[in-house]
């Protein structure tokens, strides 16, 4: 390991996997790219609305939702210098400002109609 190597916490590791997971289905199988954008949030909300359309039960896509989640708690790390927070097997974000957020909630709340991943992203980069 070099001088210039970042180390990432390890409660990050999780959530970064299920994110780089989300990431390659998303690419593989609905042939949608994913940047950890603020902007690839809109296809990801989008692709939520679209399954809860469907109506599969949620234990039928809740690792999708985790990974949905995971992404866009990524996207907040990548554009604010958050770390990601775990304990008792949940996993937020803490913003440099203090604020936690909880990305992967979001997402179960985006599936049952009423929460956004982009809007969660906008309001943890708008600052405290």
């Amino acid at each position: 390991m070099t001088a210039q190597t970042q180390t990432r916490p390890p409660a990050a590791a999780k959530p970064a996997r299920w994110a780089a997971d989300a990431v390659a289905a998303m690419r593989e199988g609905a042939r949608v790219r994913l940047d950890y954008s603020a902007q690839s949030l809109w296809r990801v909300d989008r692709m939520i609305e679209e399954i809860r359309r469907e109506g599969p039960p949620y234990e039928a896509v809740e690792n999708v939702l985790r990974g949905f989640g995971a992404y866009a708690g990524e996207v907040i790390v990548r554009q604010t210098g958050a770390q990601w927070w775990a304990t008792g097997g949940d996993h937020w974000v803490r913003t440099p400002d203090g604020r936690l957020w909880d990305p992967v909630d979001e997402a179960r709340r985006a599936y049952a109609g009423n929460g956004s991943l982009r809007l969660l992203c906008r309001d943890a980069t708008a600052g405290g």
